[in-house]
């Protein structure tokens, strides 16, 4: 194993959004240097929100502090096999906090949701979601895993991340791009998510895990053997350094790994 991961703590989600911000703005900079756009993959819960937070805030006026929303591939860790207006939409979450708000100066990203002709059959819907993946990442050249330049990612209280839960089997997959899953333990039941070598074979990846309810999951994924297991933790260990978590004091409280201030 390589780097351990990096564990940024912060006093609140005001002072983390900042920081956050010039992680994607670096991500976003490197993607755009190294092949003209930059492709992304999100996640739900909290994290839109305080990714518009970051995001829309005013930047220094310089060009590497501006998102460029033009060149960005939002594309969707894991999404609940549901329509686009729906409330448990990941899809729609991340238009209400952060799409819709997005000044038309800025650009206007593409986005990549679930095809809803599959909406009753998710393992079909998997494979159309990884037949997109690989019309964008694999449409010159055949590559084993698209590595996206950034996935931004949250930590459920039970350790799970994109629909990536504790002991489950797909935990286990290593050929597929995306999986499907119909029994998880939170519901809605029927999803699809990255498989865990795709979320690995990232460029960078950046957790947000904020407020005093993630304190003990974080404790447990950071200061013990048995939270390496669970799907945040083996994220840890599968990418090493590459990973950034975001949080807040609340979060980490009583967490003895290192963190750090600043980027």
């Amino acid at each position: 194993m390589g780097k351990p991961p990096n564990l940024y703590s912060y006093q609140s989600v005001n002072e983390l959004a900042p920081q956050l911000r010039a992680f994607v703005l670096s991500a976003q900079n490197a993607g755009i240097e190294h092949h003209g756009s930059f492709r992304l993959a999100v996640s739900g819960g909290s994290l839109p929100k305080t990714l518009a937070q970051a995001l829309l805030a005013p930047g220094d006026g310089s060009s590497a502090d501006t998102p460029k929303f033009d060149t960005w591939e939002v594309f969707f860790a894991d999404e609940r096999a549901v329509p686009l207006d729906h409330p448990d939409s990941n899809y729609k979450l991340v238009k209400d906090e952060l799409l819709d708000k997005i000044p038309a100066d800025l650009g206007k990203p593409n986005i990549y949701p679930i095809d809803l002709r599959y909406l009753d059959d998710v393992d079909e819907m998997a494979d159309q979601y990884e037949k997109l993946l690989v019309s964008k990442f694999a449409a010159k050249d055949s590559v084993k895993l698209p590595i996206f330049d950034l996935l931004l990612l949250g930590c459920g209280p039970d350790g799970h991340t994109c629909s990536l839960f504790p002991a489950h089997a797909l935990l286990r997959e290593k050929a597929a791009w995306v999986c499907a899953i119909e029994d998880s333990p939170k519901p809605p039941p029927k999803r699809i998510t990255l498989s865990l070598p795709v979320v690995t074979a990232a460029s960078k990846i950046g957790f947000v895990a904020t407020g005093g309810g993630k304190k003990d999951i974080l404790r447990q994924i950071f200061d013990t053997e048995e939270g390496r297991a669970l799907p945040s933790g083996l994220v840890n260990e599968g990418a090493a350094e590459k990973v950034n978590w975001f949080t807040d004091n609340a979060a980490v409280d009583g967490v003895t790994f290192p963190r750090r201030g600043s980027l």
